[in-house]
């Protein structure tokens, strides 16, 4: 009896493997989302405290941490990081590599 199982490795983006459009931007908004509901957890904030905090409400806020992105920029978000006291460094430079990328990364103090 044979019982190989087949996959496939993913390319790191799950966005990018599911063969959405504009996965960069889905991976991101995914890798911000989380960044900011750790900072929620590790303050032990409800949700509702945590709305009063980024001015939305309480469903938004289980939106966010239930990876529902769809209603949330890129911007909005980075305004979420700045609410909760982080400050937000992006930096830009040529690629190093055939395909440009998009690097996140939390870096706690």
């Amino acid at each position: 009896m044979n019982n190989k199982i087949e996959f496939s490795k993913g390319s790191g983006n799950i966005f990018k493997d599911l063969g959405l459009n504009n996965p960069e931007e889905h991976f991101a908004k995914a890798k911000i989302a989380s960044m900011i509901y750790d900072i929620i957890e590790d303050r032990n904030l409800t949700q509702s405290e945590a709305g009063l905090i980024l001015g939305v409400n309480q469903p938004k806020i289980s939106a966010l941490r239930n990876g529902k992105l769809d209603g949330f920029s890129m911007e909005r978000l980075f305004l979420f990081l700045r609410a909760l006291d982080q400050d937000v460094d992006i930096i830009i430079h040529p690629k190093k590599q055939n395909k440009a990328r998009l690097n996140l990364a939390y870096a706690a103090s």
